[in-house]
Formats: structure tokens, C-alpha cells, sequence
């Protein structure tokens, strides 16, 4: 949490244990997409991938291995049945620091958490990180990421 020096934080808790998930991906060329869904899950995240399957046709997916990205059977169907235009990676297991999507979280964390307004409902959450991910441009050189953190081999 962020405070101004010498003032006491306060935190805003609704009580509420609704929530929001944002599934995203960049390109190589800086492209980036994301969605949002109400659970993170297989049924979701095949959803988030058609959709990105769909939108850029040939892929290659570096995946961290979430059990939404690796095993649930209909994720893994997917890949399997499309393999000649998408093929994923898998990010060796607790190595954030090799998810380049990681960096994109950890700026939106940062730059969403500076806010003096925050939503009051699910429904502003929603809209409010729905902007946010439509319109911040991250600027992440994925070439640059990959020949330096070797990723992936």
C-alpha cells in the first residue's frame, strides 16, 4: 500500500468476496490483449485463448503453469487439435521472473494501486481495470526479455 510519508494508511475493505479476473498476452511486435472474466478457470481461460487464437491466427504461447493452462482437459484438447498454428512453452514452475506478462501485472499493481479513487462496486472494478487494460501501453521489448532471461528452452 502506498501512503504519503507521515500519514496513516487507511484500506477500504467492502467486505465483499466478489472478484474480477483479467487473462492477458502481449506480442512480439507489442500488440496487447486482454480480457476479463468472472473466474479463473479451464472453461475461461479456453475462451481467452480462442479468442487470441482467432485474433492473431499462428502462435507461440510462453505459459506459466497454472492448472487453467496445462491441465485442464479441454485447454489441453484445444492445443492438441490446433498444434500446427499454436504452440505453447511452459515457463519452468515458481520463475516469474521469466514471464514477461508478470512485468505487466506488477506495473498494473503499481500504477492502479497510486489511485486516490477507487471503485466502490464490482461493477466499477470491472469498468475501471477494463479501462486501464484497454488503454495503458506497457512497452515491454519481448526480444530483448527473451535472449536475456533464456526462457522456455
Amino acid at each position: 500500500m502506498w501512503a504519503a510519508a507521515g500519514i496513516r494508511p487507511v484500506r477500504v475493505v467492502s467486505g465483499s468476496h466478489f472478484k474480477t479476473v483479467v487473462f492477458g498476452a502481449v506480442s512480439i511486435d507489442g500488440t496487447q490483449f486482454f480480457r476479463q472474466y468472472d473466474t479463473f478457470d479451464g472453461v475461461s481461460f479456453l475462451d481467452f485463448l480462442k479468442k487470441l487464437h482467432r485474433k492473431f491466427g499462428r502462435l507461440y504461447l510462453f505459459l506459466d503453469k497454472a492448472r487453467q493452462h496445462h491441465k485442464t482437459k479441454i485447454v489441453t484438447d484445444y492445443l492438441r487439435k490446433n498444434r500446427k498454428t499454436l504452440r505453447a512453452r511452459w515457463i519452468p514452475t515458481a520463475s516469474p521472473e521469466f514471464n514477461m506478462m508478470e512485468e505487466c501485472w506488477r506495473q498494473g499493481g503499481k500504477d492502479l494501486s497510486a489511485q486516490t479513487i477507487f471503485p466502490t462496486s464490482l461493477e466499477e472494478l470491472t469498468g475501471f481495470l477494463s479501462k486501464y487494460y484497454r488503454t495503458r501501453r506497457f512497452n515491454l521489448d519481448m526480444r530483448r526479455f527473451l535472449l536475456t532471461n533464456r526462457c522456455c528452452s
